[in-house]
C-alpha cells in the first residue's frame, strides 16, 4: 500500500473504483475524465481526484485518466491483482445463492468450485463444479488463498482440513463460534444482526422525526 497516510473513507472507495474501471475496460474504455467516472460511481469528481492523489500523479488536467494505468495501480496498492481463485464449501439454499451470483471477476475473482457432502448437490452447478467434500484436499486449486463457509455441519473440522490445505482467509455464513490460528483472517457474515441493526437505526430516525 501507498506509503501516504491515506483516510479509511478513501481506503473503502478503492475497491468501488477498481470495479468500475474494470467494467469500463471489458466495454472499451480506454481514457476517462473524473466526471465522468463520477457518474458511474455517484461519487463526487472532487472526492475521485482526491482519492486518487494519494496514489500520485495519475491523471492531467483536460487529459483524464488512463484506464488501464489505473487498474494497475489499484491493482499493486490492493495487494492482488484480484483474480483470486475462492472455494465454497456448502452448496445448499445460501452457497446456490452464491454460486448463481458468482458476478466478482470486476472485484476479487471468482468461485472456481465448491464442496458438498450432499450427493445430491454435487455435478456442475451453474456454471460451477461441486465435489463432494471427501475430496478437499485433492480438488482445491493452487494457490487458492480464500474459503467461503456455508454449512451447518463438522464446521471446526472443516475449517482445520481448509487451513491445512492453505486457506487463509474465511468467510463465514455459519454463525458458530470458529477457532483460527494466527495468521488466518475470518469475516462473519451475520444478516439477521445486520437486519436487526438496520431496524434500530430506522427506528431510531423515526423518534428524532
Amino acid at each position: 500500500m501507498t506509503e501516504k497516510n491515506v483516510p479509511k473513507a478513501t481506503l473503502q472507495r478503492y475497491p468501488v473504483y477498481l470495479k468500475a474501471l474494470r467494467k469500463l475496460k471489458s466495454s472499451g474504455v480506454e481514457r476517462i475524465m473524473s466526471k465522468e467516472l463520477a457518474s458511474v460511481v455517484n461519487i463526487e469528481p472532487t472526492t475521485i481526484r482526491r482519492d486518487f492523489s494519494f496514489l500520485g500523479n495519475l491523471g492531467k488536467q483536460g487529459y483524464g485518466y488512463d484506464v488501464n494505468k489505473l487498474i494497475e495501480i489499484f491493482n499493486q496498492q490492493l495487494g492482488m491483482d484480484f483474480d483470486e481463485k475462492i472455494i465454497l464449501v456448502g452448496a445448499g439454499n445460501m452457497g446456490r445463492a452464491l454460486m448463481k451470483y458468482n458476478k466478482w471477476d470486476y472485484v476479487v475473482g471468482e468461485i472456481a468450485c465448491a464442496f458438498d457432502i450432499n450427493p445430491d448437490r454435487q455435478g456442475v452447478r451453474f456454471g460451477i463444479s461441486v465435489y463432494d467434500i471427501s475430496e478437499l484436499e485433492q480438488r482445491i486449486p493452487d494457490g487458492c488463498r480464500i474459503a467461503i463457509l456455508a454449512i451447518s455441519e463438522n464446521i471446526q473440522q472443516t475449517v482445520d482440513r481448509l487451513i491445512a490445505c492453505g486457506i487463509t482467509g474465511l468467510v463465514d455464513f455459519t454463525h458458530v463460534h470458529i477457532q483460527i490460528p494466527k495468521g488466518v483472517v475470518l469475516k462473519s457474515v451475520d444478516v439477521v444482526s445486520s437486519i436487526q441493526e438496520l431496524v434500530f437505526e430506522t427506528n431510531s430516525l423515526n423518534v428524532e422525526r
